[in-house]
């Protein structure tokens, strides 16, 4: 059978798949506790995947092998070290953020910041922050599938086309489904995707002879590409440590995966999650090396999407190719639909009405996103891993404000107004396309660490209280 024929069959059922999970829990998802958050009684098993899913997504599929294969090693440093470093901070924060929702009720991140900070424009900066920096991130997945999709069917659809019907795919499942359904089809993907990296890589290094000799064949020639910081020079102590910084902030910052630690069925549960999050990050990393250093061998100097076709399809025999095809699709529903749906669970959460009525307006809004994403997805470059590492890094400028209001019943406003400005200065940087460092030191790294300095103040000099 071909690779288009493999892609179709396997297509097919994992397409069985998510109607039935689609079906089940739309007969759970009728209140709109249980479509928006799954009823808040996630166990470890289902919080690992979908927690992991949420997290590893195309960009770990598409992204990574080929930022492996431009910059080298020190891509491990950049992610697989900075997502250890994430696990420690999910045991903490995670245990703070389900004592406040105990405290406060929690529909949304937007809505505790209004609320603990007794300001709604606290909570809208919070909801744009989410939506300027996680709606590119979205666009730049569907893209990356619907390049795969456009290699792997050559003719059949514009990009524009594939885009388009990926979105519609993704919205009718997260319509008829809730949250429950994201859930299940988080499980599915976390699965697969580490099942078919490893498969991946173990046909990429049988090419070449094997783990030693491909190790051998990249020092020998591309010796740059063994160590940092690269043979483009972009791991610098500054891009690593700021990089580190935006991701151990992810599960403040970024609601999608704020959410998935508060609806954790217990704290217990919580702390057995993140450990095996941080294993899982490990072992999904690591076979993205060696498909990349594969393609430093075999492919150096290529664009992107040309080596990702011939390295996870055209060198695959035709049924591992269809399996990958498929892996990636579901790494991009999965995670998109989770960041959509955060998107809307912010929204609701600034609104006021019954909820009936929050709830439809949450699916128009959820619409509304899905067009906005699938209009950025036909003009986005390709540089998958670095623009989630912006994403990452415009959501981290809201971390203080974050944190405060976690750690402080009576946070200082002015922390917020810190944040604020920091997101806005960082968005008009990337939009005017300032120069990355200022005075020798990255800006990114220098508002982290002037929010630091200036957040820490706020909170040691704040009036007490009577």
């Amino acid at each position: 059978m071909t690779l288009q024929g493999w892609t179709i069959l396997l297509g097919l059922g994992y397409l069985a798949l998510l109607l039935w999970a689609a079906a089940r829990s739309w007969q759970r998802g009728r209140t709109a506790d249980e479509f928006m958050f799954a009823g808040r009684r996630l166990g470890v098993r289902l919080g690992v995947l979908t927690y992991a899913a949420a997290l590893f997504s195309a960009f770990t599929f598409l992204g990574m092998p080929d930022f492996f294969r431009t910059h080298g090693v020190g891509s491990w440093i950049f992610l697989a070290v900075s997502d250890a470093m994430m696990v420690f901070f999910v045991v903490l924060f995670g245990t703070a953020i389900r004592r406040r929702a105990r405290e406060l009720g929690f529909n949304g991140m937007a809505g505790m910041m209004a609320q603990v900070y007794a300001q709604r424009w606290v909570g809208w900066a919070m909801f744009a922050s989410a939506f300027i920096f996680l709606v590119p991130y979205v666009a730049i997945q569907i893209r990356g599938i619907a390049v795969f999709f456009a290699s792997t069917f050559p003719d059949l659809l514009s990009l524009a086309q594939w885009s388009a019907l990926i979105v519609l795919i993704m919205l009718g499942f997260s319509e008829i489904g809730g949250f429950r359904a994201i859930v299940f089809a988080d499980a599915i993907q976390g699965l697969s995707l580490l099942v078919i990296l490893w498969i991946l890589a173990g046909v990429c290094t049988g090419r070449v002879g094997g783990w030693s000799e491909l190790w051998t064949q990249v020092r020998q020639a591309h010796p740059e590409l063994c160590s940092v910081p690269g043979p483009k020079g972009l791991f610098t102590v500054q891009f690593l440590l700021a990089s580190a910084i935006a991701i151990v902030m992810i599960p403040a910052t970024q609601p999608q995966m704020s959410t998935r630690l508060v609806v954790m069925k217990s704290t217990a549960a919580l702390h057995r999650m993140a450990v095996s999050v941080g294993v899982f990050a490990m072992v999904v990393i690591f076979p993205t090396a060696l498909i990349g250093m594969y393609g430093a061998i075999r492919y150096a100097g290529v664009p992107a999407a040309e080596f990702q076709a011939r390295a996870l399809l055209l060198d695959q025999p035709p049924w591992i190719g269809g399996l990958s095809v498929i892996g990636l699709l579901a790494a991009c529903l999965s995670t998109t639909n989770a960041q959509l749906f955060a998107l809307g669970t912010e929204l609701r959460s600034m609104l006021h009405g019954d909820d009936r009525q929050l709830l439809r307006w949450t699916r128009w809004a959820i619409l509304g996103f899905a067009a906005v994403v699938f209009i950025f997805s036909v003009v986005m470059s390709d540089q998958l891993v670095l623009l989630a590492r912006t994403s990452f890094a415009g959501t981290a400028m809201m971390g203080p404000l974050v944190l405060a209001a976690v750690a402080m019943r009576h946070p200082p406003r002015i922390i917020a107004g810190f944040s604020t400005i920091a997101m806005v200065l960082f968005f008009v940087s990337q939009l005017l396309r300032w120069p990355e460092q200022w005075f020798g030191i990255r800006l990114d790294l220098g508002l982290f660490v002037l929010l630091a300095i200036l957040s820490s103040a706020a909170a040691l000099l704040r009036p007490r209280p009577a």
